[in-house]
């Protein structure tokens, strides 16, 4: 649904509740906008070797620029203050790096906001520890379905929170946990992320007076102590609630409004965040050479006897640069003590290109023609090398756009 309506942004509050719902954070109070299409999620694996299977994570420049610019103006439109960014560059330099250089670019054109960034394991780690100092983060798919429901725990329970998933054409509205099978049916579920959801959703159609109606008796449930299992407490619990039960103490304090919460009020001229994304010039591609992944498990899985015979094959008018292992240079100058599997890539280079053979680095990479290419997977094929993908290298608007090998 998110992907085939185009739903780019998942939007995750979590505020706490204290002190009927405890939290050891009374003042958290922060948003999670997560981009909703792209990343791991893409769900592309293959099974490529006995031991080896990979997943592809895509990352596209217009996926990064709507979801970041639509952090910025949720940002604006709910008088939010600071917008966090969080990824993983310092590993993933391409995939990563591209949407924390999106988010630099577009940070410019809000000065009035403040911007930082953190690595998402770190960042992670801050969430848990010090979430009041958090106020909009905006992150990719996967980080974001994690560190939301550790936001939504920190601040109760996940069972608290809802979440909007919204495009430009369509929203949709959801608890941020899953269907939970193991307690369906059993009236013990929370119903409040569902109740916000609701709420989100009324806002986001124009009925603004009726998401606060239905927020303000959910208020009011709590602070009468009504509270389903996930939300028990000794001190603040006078009633412990099934799921049908919760939501009737909610449908009895319509029109009610709490008096220890600050009520709940709506801009009623509030409209959906809307985003434009620019459009992108054409670029300019040279191929460079070619990744191409083998499935060898001979010799002992010796990479000395690998590259020998790939060093071998030639006329084809490329040159063997490196072979790496699970993302390991193994070859040339590889050690005998790193593990390898039966998974190798292998990268060519045009015999033309100037490689510092002390430090195995590329110095001026020559252009490579698919003829090229052809040639080579033919060899490979003629000398019975069981090659299972292959990944063009290119140089994008004059710099290199693949990663570096290990050592490399």
């Amino acid at each position: 649904m998110r992907k085939t309506l185009g739903l780019f942004a998942n939007v995750r509050p979590c505020q706490a509740l204290t002190p009927f719902v405890e939290s050891h954070f009374p003042a958290m109070d922060l948003v999670i906008i997560r981009e909703n299409e792209e990343d791991l999620y893409a769900g592309i694996e293959h099974q490529q070797t006995g031991e080896v299977i990979q997943c592809l994570k895509l990352v596209s420049r217009p996926g990064c620029e709507r979801v970041i610019r639509y952090a910025f103006e949720y940002a604006k439109a709910y008088g939010r203050k600071k917008v966090t960014c969080m990824t993983k560059d310092n590993i993933m330099k391409l995939t990563d790096g591209l949407f924390h250089r999106v988010f630099d670019e577009i940070s410019a054109e809000y000065p009035d906001i403040e911007t930082n960034h953190f690595i998402i394991d770190i960042g992670s780690a801050w969430l848990a520890d010090r979430p009041e100092q958090f106020d909009v983060i905006v992150t990719l798919n996967l980080y974001g379905d994690i560190i939301s429901d550790i936001a939504a725990q920190v601040c109760g329970s996940v069972g608290l929170c809802g979440s909007a998933n919204v495009g430009d054409d369509f929203a949709m509205f959801e608890a941020i946990h899953g269907s939970a099978p193991d307690i369906a049916g059993k009236d013990m579920a929370n119903p409040s992320g569902l109740l916000q959801a609701a709420c989100m959703m009324l806002v986001h159609v124009g009925q603004p007076k009726i998401a606060e109606k239905i927020a303000n008796a959910w208020l009011k449930t709590l602070e009468d102590g009504i509270h389903t299992s996930d939300i028990y407490s000794e001190t603040y619990t006078r009633q412990r609630a099934g799921t049908r039960a919760f939501a009737e103490a909610v449908i009895s304090r319509l029109g009610q409004a709490p008096s220890q919460f600050k009520p709940v009020s709506f801009n009623e001229s509030a409209k959906p965040v809307e985003v434009h994304v620019k459009a992108m010039p054409q670029v300019e591609k040279k191929l460079v050479g070619i990744d191409v992944f083998l499935h060898w498990d001979a010799e002992r899985r010796d990479p000395e006897v690998l590259g020998r015979r790939l060093e071998a094959i030639k006329e084809t008018g490329l040159q063997l640069k490196m072979i790496t292992n699970r993302g390991v240079k193994v070859y040339p100058g590889g050690l005998p003590e790193t593990f390898c599997t039966d998974h190798w890539r292998c990268r060519f280079v045009s015999e033309n290109s100037q490689v510092d053979a002390g430090h195995n680095a590329m110095l001026e990479a020559k252009p490579v023609s698919l003829q090229q290419v052809i040639g080579l997977l033919q060899k490979l094929e003629q000398e019975q090398f069981d090659f299972i993908k292959t990944e063009h290298l290119y140089e994008i608007n004059g710099q290199r756009a693949y990663s570096l090998g290990q050592g490399e």
